[in-house]
């Protein structure tokens, strides 16, 4: 049985605890919040992190304010404890400079939570560009959109000193990360225009992005809490054709259905063919992303794998590009 403990007890850590709850592998032997959860047995409840880290764990799964996200991993890291850390892994990259050193010196498993990766649609979309089918990557768009709620100005992660930032390093990071994953490419040119169009907060509600990449990639980006209809949709163009990624599975199914649409260039017939190729649509129905990231964690814990996604590194990279899209923006 491994010893799980988690810090940070909010809808995200409620969640990892009934995965990890249905798992006979697993026992949640602590948790951390600021206030104690009624639904929490005090005998599993710890009034600070320290406590916690000093309970017996084998490791902690952290899900937590972004300001604390480093501190906390780099404490977990010298207690010689694996850590599984919600995205982003700080507020600024060098932040990041102490979990390096951690890591390096505990030799345990460190693991970021981009679930997106792990999506059925996004997995069969990464096949096919590994494959070399549809040739070179000309350009990437996407668009990551929601509504926010009610209470969206009220949400901790729109208070800057305990998120970083708005929409961007919130939701926006998803898309980023998914470029970058389907790319491999560097986007060291970027232009960015970041903005608070409606909501009362001190933090973006939209942020568009241009990039380029040392290859001549072109991505734009659109991340936006002023969507008023869900959406998310990332196109790829290729040499050889495209793949459209509309849609994904959630909690909720508001960004549902889930489709990757692949289409063929068609260049053989000019009159009726070309600019409206075959596609082929296929649907996704379901969303074990969540599962199969704290699977990958588990085995990696177990020594019977590796950290393949959301390594340090690719958490390292994507926020450097976050960042990147802040320091260049445009208001």
């Amino acid at each position: 049985m491994i010893k799980i403990g988690i810090a940070g007890y909010g809808k995200i850590g409620q969640l990892r605890a009934k995965i990890l709850s249905e798992r006979n592998d697993i026992e949640i032997v602590g948790i951390y919040d600021v206030k104690q959860p009624e639904n929490i047995d005090a005998q599993i409840f710890y009034n600070s992190y320290d406590e916690l880290l000093d309970s017996g764990l084998d490791a902690v799964f952290i899900c937590a304010y972004n300001t604390v996200l480093a501190e906390y991993t780099t404490k977990a890291l010298d207690k010689e404890l694996h850590v599984f850390c919600e995205k982003p892994p700080a507020m600024k990259v060098e932040e990041l400079d102490s979990v390096f050193d951690a890591l390096e010196s505990s030799g345990k498993v460190l693991k970021y939570g981009f679930n997106h990766r792990y999506h059925y649609s996004i997995m069969e979309a990464k096949k096919i560009i590994d494959s070399g089918e549809m040739g070179k990557l000309l350009w990437m768009r996407g668009v990551y959109g929601k509504a926010g709620s009610i209470d969206y100005d009220k949400n901790w992660r729109n208070f800057k000193k305990y998120s970083g930032g708005g929409i961007l390093i919130d939701q926006g990071i998803h898309m980023l990360d998914l470029m970058r994953y389907f790319s491999t490419e560097k986007f060291n040119k970027i232009n960015s225009y970041i903005t608070t169009a409606y909501w009362d907060i001190k933090v973006e509600d939209n942020a568009f992005v241009l990039m380029q990449s040392d290859n001549n990639v072109i991505a734009s980006m659109h991340s936006s809490a002023t969507q008023w209809k869900h959406k998310f949709l990332l196109e790829m163009c290729f040499e050889e054709g495209y793949l459209n990624l509309d849609g994904i599975l959630s909690g909720t199914r508001s960004y549902a259905p889930e489709k990757l649409i692949i289409g063929r260039r068609e260049f053989e017939d000019i009159t009726f063919a070309m600019g409206k190729p075959k596609e082929t649509i296929i649907s996704f129905e379901n969303d074990n992303s969540w599962n199969l990231e704290i699977e990958e964690f588990i085995n990696a814990v177990n020594g019977k794998g590796k950290v393949k996604q959301g390594t340090l590194q690719d958490a390292f990279e994507t926020l450097s590009l976050v960042q990147k899209v802040y320091e260049n923006s445009e208001i």
